[in-house]
């Protein structure tokens, strides 16, 4: 017999699918949300004031309909945390873009600091980790994405007078 699968929260959590890519389906789904931030940016020409909100509110609202599909797809899977549930990873990617700006070495950092702080997981990302519902599986990353912001703004204010 075959579970039936809810199509919306499968479609939302695997970010369309992404979390289904190997190796390192958190990589790809980093990957994924950044490109979409990138392609928004570009498109919308945004202040950056305004690409900051927006990447804000893009997070948040990821975040609000992440915790139920990721907890659905997860129960559906039978797994606590499933690898192909990536959407957290998109949203914790989202949080930290909230500190970058138009240059690219900010779009790097930001996605080389998100990855290396969603693998290490420092406490509390690692109690939420431990939670095993789709409000665990997202915040891990979302807090993962703080710590990351916080190190992408120190480094702009560090090298604010740098241009490259």
């Amino acid at each position: 017999m075959t579970r039936k699968r809810t199509a919306w929260a499968w479609v939302l959590a695997t970010f369309f699918g992404a979390g289904f890519l190997r190796p390192a389906p958190g990589t790809w789904g980093s990957a994924a949300g950044l490109l979409l931030w990138l392609a928004a940016a570009h498109w919308l020409h945004p202040s950056p004031m305004y690409l900051a909100f927006g990447t804000a509110v893009a997070a948040l609202l990821i975040l609000l309909v992440g915790i139920p599909a990721a907890g659905i797809v997860a129960r559906e899977a039978a797994t606590e945390d499933p690898s192909f549930v990536v959407l957290d990873e998109v949203a914790g990617q989202w949080v930290t873009l909230i500190a970058a700006g138009t240059r690219p070495w900010e779009w790097l950092l930001a996605f080389l600091l998100f990855r290396l702080f969603d693998i290490l997981k420092p406490s509390p990302a690692r109690q939420f980790d431990r939670m095993h519902s789709g409000f665990g599986i997202m915040m891990d990353d979302v807090a993962a994405g703080i710590y990351a912001m916080a190190i992408l703004w120190l480094a702009k204010l560090f090298f604010a007078g740098w241009r490259f």
